[in-house]
């Protein structure tokens, strides 16, 4: 199966739509701490779940899952701090920590078929 098919990826791909929407009113002096830090751990999940797919064994595709799963873990972090600042609302963490958590569940249901094969 193509990367792309997963629904895995498919939806890591629409956190990092949700990231960069949310993260484009972050302040400007935000725009190389915590907006570019973000953004690039959110880019990161999508990035080493295909990457992952590309190895040739099962060993190396789970590195690399638990490395998306890694960045996962930075985005839920980083959203809560862009909360604690006052740069997002209530209502927007709760709304985005839900695909978060949609993702962890995808990503550890992966990573589980790859451990069993």
């Amino acid at each position: 199966m193509n990367y792309t098919d997963l629904d895995v990826w498919k939806n890591s791909r629409e956190l990092v739509q949700l990231v960069y929407q949310l993260t484009k009113c972050f302040p400007k002096e935000e725009l190389y701490g915590l907006t570019n830090q973000i953004r690039r751990c959110a880019v990161s999940v999508p990035s080493n779940i295909a990457e992952g797919c590309g190895r040739q064994s099962n060993k190396e595709t789970i590195h690399f899952l638990y490395i998306a799963k890694g960045s996962l873990q930075e985005v839920e972090t980083q959203l809560y701090l862009s909360f604690d600042l006052e740069y997002i609302s209530e209502d927007d963490l709760k709304d985005i920590l839900d695909k978060v958590i949609l993702n962890k569940k995808l990503l550890n249901g992966f990573i589980n078929y790859y451990k069993k094969l």
